[in-house]
């Protein structure tokens, strides 16, 4: 390894430990300032103020959920449009008509329709709202008395989904622009960091799973690991651009595990299908492999979607632990071991994040080639 290298390795070194200095001091001044806001006086003025106790769990859950407003740091929000599709045809407006409120007691009223926002889900009716502005019959089991609209919004995750599309595109585009410009000489600039993922890919992932038709299958396998791997990290940085659980949402993994799904349905050969309805067994026991083959052509995606969205939500749910215990003990000594515990996970997080997307389209590849593989 010549000096240049070496000296390019200290500087990356240096980013990496000055982004995740950045991402937890964010993280933690998120915290306390979520902390400040459960700990309000429950009582009236002429009352002792008690603090209320501090709900870890209800903390975490807010973090790593969606949300129709973005939260950029402290009593900042961005406020994101609202759709919704309702008895009296679409509604929209400003999610800062809810003044950020997610308990029910902003009273939002449209088209004739009162709309309140109880735990990031919108419900709408017309009952009388009680003295405290809720609605009667509004709780936390989410009684059926009041409707839920089709919501179309534009949410936090909608809105990191397309950021990321952006970032995918923008890196793409520049890279194979150089490839143009720079056609047969060595790499440069951001071409020369992205080759050796792509190549990973190709001669790691691809290739051996895929054979001499991994072509075919490339342009799927890129967009999947570096879709989930640039939304991994998007999701680490506490502020924006990031803040979001994109990956960590069980619906994007559904999605992505649907893709994988599909094209090994319906690229399978006959000598894939007639594995699963005409195993090599003898006939007798047919009544048992195909039933158990039919069902793990489904088993593999939903492993697949599960196994992203549990790891990336607990990762955040760890992380956002750990930063809490400081309020969960109600004392600053806690405050070193809590930071320096939750810098190490984040650390490890920035490794999970590469390791989940690699396993993702290393299985979507296994999968694919199970269902393209000719009979030998």
């Amino acid at each position: 390894m010549d000096c240049s290298h070496v000296f390019e390795f200290k500087v990356n070194r240096l980013i990496v430990v000055f982004a995740l200095f950045l991402a937890f001091f964010s993280v933690t001044h998120a915290a306390l300032a979520q902390a400040d806001t459960l700990h309000t006086p429950a009582s009236s003025s002429h009352e002792e103020p008690q603090k209320k106790k501090f709900d870890i769990g209800k903390f975490a859950l807010h973090h790593i959920g969606d949300s129709h407003s973005w939260h950029v740091i402290g009593d900042t929000y961005i406020s994101l449009p609202i759709i919704l599709y309702t008895s009296n045809g679409f509604v929209t407006f400003s999610s800062a008509d809810f003044h950020h409120d997610d308990e029910a007691k902003i009273l939002v009223e449209k088209k004739g329709l009162t709309f309140v926002k109880l735990h990031e889900k919108i419900y709408y009716g017309s009952p009388k709202p009680n003295a405290h502005g809720q609605f009667i019959d509004l709780d936390e089991k989410h009684h059926a008395s009041n409707a839920r609209p089709l919501d179309i919004s534009f949410t936090k995750n909608v809105c990191t989904l397309f950021l990321s599309i952006v970032i995918i595109l923008a890196v793409f585009l520049n890279v194979a622009n150089g490839y143009k410009v720079r056609k047969g000489k060595s790499p440069k600039g951001l071409q020369s960091w992205m080759e050796p993922i792509i190549l990973f890919v190709r001669d790691d992932i691809a290739k051996p799973n895929l054979g001499h038709k991994y072509e075919r299958f490339m342009p799927y396998l890129l967009t999947v690991f570096f879709f989930i791997w640039f939304n991994n990290m998007l999701g680490l940085v506490p502020f924006l651009p990031g803040g979001a659980n994109l990956t960590g949402n069980i619906a994007v993994t559904l999605v992505l595990a649907v893709s994988t799904f599909c094209l090994t349905v319906f690229n399978g050969n006959k000598y894939y299908w007639k594995h699963i309805f005409m195993p090599d067994v003898p006939w007798w026991m047919y009544i048992v492999m195909v039933p158990v083959e039919l069902f793990g052509i489904f088993t593999k995606p939903i492993a697949l979607m599960i196994r992203l969205f549990a790891n990336i939500t607990a990762g955040h749910i760890l992380v956002l632990s750990l930063i809490c215990l400081v309020f969960v003990f109600n004392s600053l000594y806690i405050a070193p071991i809590s930071v320096a515990f939750a810098v190490f996970i984040g650390a490890i997080e920035l490794l999970v994040a590469f390791i989940q997307a690699f396993i993702f389209t290393i299985l979507s590849a296994l999968f694919i080639g199970m269902a393209i593989e000719e009979h030998h």
